[in-house]
This record gives C-alpha cells, structure tokens and sequence, in this order.
C-alpha cells in the first residue's frame, strides 16, 4: 500500500467500522446474558417464596400453641385451624408455583425468539459491514491511484521545467 496523505485517514475509518461491528456483537451478546440472569432470578424466586411459605406458616402455628398452651387445657383446639392455615399456604404456594412455571416458559420462549433474532441481526451486520469495508478498500485503491497519478505528474513537471 502506497503512503500518502490519506492512508491514515483510512485506517481511522477501516478500525471504526471494525469496531462497531465488534460492539453490535458484544451489545447482542448483552443482551443475551441479561435475558438469561433474568431467567435465573425468577427461577430463584421461587425457593425464595417456597422458604418464607414455610417460615410464615411455622410462625402462625407457634402463634396456635401459644394461645392453646395460655387456655385451660381442652377449652379450645386449634386443629382445625392449623389445617386450614395450611391449606392455605399450600394452595399459596401452588398457584406461585404454577405462575412461576408461566413465567420462566415465557422468559425460555423469548429468550429462544432472541436468540434466533440476535444470529439473524448478526448475520446481517457482518455482511453489511463486509460490504462497507469492500467498499472502502475500493475507495482507498482509487484514492491511492489518483495519489500516485498526480504524484507522477508533478514529477513530469519538475523534470520537464
């Protein structure tokens, strides 16, 4: 390659197109992760809720055998209360868990349609920017020949006067 003037306007030229095509892929490569550690944190939202469900239901029940331990034995019984405490909380924690399995298949599907969208986009970009740097290259030949037609011509003249 011929020296000249414009060779390092070029190389500017030629490492920034490179280097946006390099950041397209690291923001697609992003976004990829993000979908994913958000997968992650719902799916560990779900023992997160499992665990207080428990402790909750252990609090309401010490709560039954205090108030049945401060009563005269046989006057009251919270049997039937702690069934329906826990009948709850199961019923609770299910329909959490089933809304979770929503969410995390929806999170999964996306994050497939992503993935799917992100090789497309990706697979475009790089050949645009194969076609900008052809583009460009062609651009420096031309300007490189002119370079040297008109450096030769200024030779002619130095030499004919």
């Amino acid at each position: 390659m011929t020296q000249n003037p414009f060779t390092a306007v070029f190389d500017a030229q030629r490492t920034a197109l490179e280097q946006s095509q390099n950041f397209t892929h690291d923001a697609l490569e992003a976004q990829k992760a993000s979908i994913s550690a958000f997968g992650d944190a719902v799916e560990s939202s779900s023992t997160l809720f499992e665990s207080n469900a428990e402790l909750t239901k252990g609090a309401v029940h010490a709560y039954f055998d205090a108030l049945e331990a401060s009563m005269p034995e046989g006057s009251a019984e919270f049997d039937e209360m702690r069934d329906l405490v826990d009948e709850g909380f199961d019923s609770a924690t299910e329909a959490q868990h089933q809304s979770l399995e929503a969410v995390l298949e929806a999170i999964d599907e996306s994050e497939a349609a992503y993935d799917e969208f992100a090789a497309n986009y990706a697979e475009m970009v790089d050949s645009s920017f194969d076609a900008a740097l052809e583009a460009h290259e062609q651009v420096e030949t031309n300007v490189e020949s002119v370079a040297d037609n008109v450096g030769e011509a200024a030779e002619e003249l130095d030499v004919s006067a």
